[in-house]
């Protein structure tokens, strides 16, 4: 990736009781095109006593991208929505005006040992659309557009690129790109992508300008067209980014919005619970932060 512009390493934060690896916002880079939040969870192993519990808590302004690598979860949410997500899948749900979700472990997984390591991604709506209604969609791994050009294996995750188009119904100009590698070799794709871009790499490495880097970073570039590297033997890398908005987001919490005021409607209207239950999963709920005892 030539033209390295900001390098920035995950940072441990706490997600609840789950421990994950965040790398976007970031104080110097708040957002890279439309994505202003990017957590890795994982690789973590759990035993027959540990589950992945996310608690019911609402979002505005924003669609989030799930994207597993190993585990299962099951995600409800205030529509109604009740599916599992495995490996491969995208869970895309897209919060608008407002809604609520959990995700846990299913049922059937609770009692055994068990590995969670995945993304969690969110995806800032355009200002015009950040009060559209709620939505919720799953994609199959089947349905992730994929392919080879020589050794290399590519899958369009979200958005547009390559000529592709992923079925993931995406707001705004947008890519989400998983390449993987055996060998060692050149990667020039400065002709698929626009906007901004970042990298991140999962496993193995990639060389850039004499330099390597490694695993848990996330490498920005000055500009998103020019995206020239060599990828390591055995590498797994994703490619975020897209056309940025020309509107500042604010983030409080789960919230993201182009005003003040749509965060204090909605963190006052979770502080009082009007917001809609999640059938079968109403009794808990996660406090705003400065509410917790």
């Amino acid at each position: 990736m030539s033209n390295i512009n900001l390098i920035i390493e995950e940072r441990a934060t706490s997600i609840g009781k789950f421990m994950v690896g965040r790398l976007l916002p970031f104080r110097q880079k708040r957002m890279v095109g439309p994505f202003i939040y990017i957590d890795h969870m994982g690789p973590v192993k759990m035993n027959e006593r540990e589950n992945f519990d996310v608690l019911p808590h609402p979002h505005i302004g924003l669609s989030t991208l799930t994207f597993l690598f190993e585990g299962n979860i099951m995600h409800r949410d205030t529509l109604g929505t009740e599916v599992e997500i495995k490996p491969g899948a995208v869970n895309w749900m897209t919060a608008g005006k407002g809604i609520v979700h959990s995700e846990r472990t299913p049922e059937y997984l609770r009692h055994s040992d068990k590995n969670m390591h995945g993304l969690q991604i969110w995806v800032a709506l355009p200002k015009e659309l950040e009060q559209i209604d709620p939505s919720f969609f799953h994609i199959d791994k089947e349905q992730i557009p994929a392919w080879t050009e020589g050794s290399l294996q590519f899958k369009l995750v979200a958005g547009e690129a390559f000529g592709k188009r992923s079925p993931v119904p995406v707001y705004s100009k947008l890519f989400m790109i998983e390449i993987k590698s055996t060998e060692k070799q050149e990667v020039d794709i400065s002709h698929a992508l626009y906007g901004e871009s970042g990298l991140y790499i999962l496993e193995g490495n990639i060389e850039s300008d004499g330099n390597v880097y490694e695993p848990k970073q996330l490498l920005v570039a000055k500009d998103g067209s020019l995206c020239k590297f060599t990828i390591g033997a055995n590498s797994t890398i994703y490619i975020f980014g897209g056309e940025p908005f020309p509107e500042e987001r604010l983030i409080d919490w789960n919230f993201v919005a182009t005003n003040k005021e749509l965060i204090d409607e909605a963190k006052q209207k979770w502080a009082a619970q009007q917001f809609d239950k999640i059938k079968g999963d109403e009794t808990e709920f996660v406090p705003y932060p400065s509410l917790k005892k």
